[in-house]
């Protein structure tokens, strides 16, 4: 099964997860998801008290620079360990 194939059911999976994923859990699996989907974060970073869309672009931010490739693969690896 390619690398996109197993993404593709990472991301079928993270809807049925047995628990609700911890914050830090979900923001890197927001994170490596759009890394994965869209490449490095772009725009500008939300202002004043948004925090949730802060903690979004920041997670977004941290992985930067990472291949698409790279970030389905962690993000495959981090679904398969909350299932």
């Amino acid at each position: 099964m390619s690398i996109a194939e197993q993404f593709r059911q990472a991301t079928e999976n993270s809807k049925n997860l047995a628990e609700r994923p911890s914050n830090e859990n979900l923001l890197k699996m927001y994170a490596l998801y759009k890394q994965a989907t869209e490449g490095d974060v772009a725009g500008e970073k939300p202002v004043g008290f948004d925090f949730k869309a802060i903690a979004k672009y920041e997670a977004w931010q941290s992985v930067q620079g990472k291949s698409k490739e790279d970030a389905m693969q962690e993000y495959v690896t981090l679904i398969n360990a909350l299932q």
